[in-house]
């Protein structure tokens, strides 16, 4: 995958640019509504922690006595180690937030003096985890063309894949949602799995909890 992993790298640093509109947008939110889930657009929070257990799903049943390290990647605040902090999943483990928002990332320091939490300002998964997350990540892309977001979220998926020792969960919009709103992107889920079974690994798993408006992908190590 080395090759893959190249050229993904690539995709990623010519994203830049179009992730800005993206960074502005989440840090009026925050700006207007602090540590809340409405700072990732997220209507309330049992909305936010329905994701957080539909992709707790991922842990295997072993590892939910603890001692793994966590990647949660656009992280935002730090939520999602609020959701996790109490369970045994990170008794004796780690959790890593990454977001390519400064601001997200002062907040959630500000936020959380917990030695089992850092938190990085990064575009990328700079260190190998057992698990990683994708909680919304890839939602908002303000208009950006279709096919670059769509290449854009590949890219971050195979980079995110080869730190990621275990397992790798994330949602999506679905492209057949009830309600669709400017600056948000819509996915078909079967060309994920498509894109995961092929550029991945060939174990991957799709979980469409209608009604809710996403899906989730997880894809397992064999």
């Amino acid at each position: 995958m080395t090759g893959e992993l190249t050229h993904a790298l690539e995709v990623l640093v010519r994203a830049q640019d179009m992730l800005e509109p993206v960074l502005a947008g989440y840090e009026r939110q925050l700006a207007l509504y602090g540590a809340d889930p409405r700072a990732l657009f997220w209507k309330d929070g049992e909305r936010q922690t329905r994701r957080f257990q539909i992709l707790s799903r991922l842990f295997a049943e072993n590892d939910r006595r603890g001692g793994v390290a966590v990647a949660d990647f656009g992280c935002g605040y730090g939520a999602f180690f609020d959701f996790l902090k109490d369970k045994p999943i990170l008794d004796g483990g780690r959790y890593i937030g990454v977001d390519l928002s400064a601001k997200m990332i002062d907040e959630a320091r500000r936020r959380i003096d917990d030695p089992r939490a850092s938190f990085q300002r990064h575009m990328i998964l700079a260190e190998d985890v057992d698990y990683t997350f994708a909680c919304g990540t890839y939602n908002m892309s303000m208009g950006a063309d279709r096919g670059e977001w769509a290449d854009y979220v590949k890219a971050s998926l195979k980079q995110l894949w080869s730190r990621t020792r275990k397992g790798l969960g994330f949602n999506m919009l679905s492209v057949d949602a009830a309600q669709q709103y400017p600056g948000l992107y819509y996915a078909e889920p079967g060309e994920f799995v498509d894109f995961c079974s092929r550029h991945i690994t060939p174990d991957v798993s799709l979980s469409d909890d209608r009604p809710l408006p996403d899906w989730t992908i997880f894809v397992r190590r064999r």
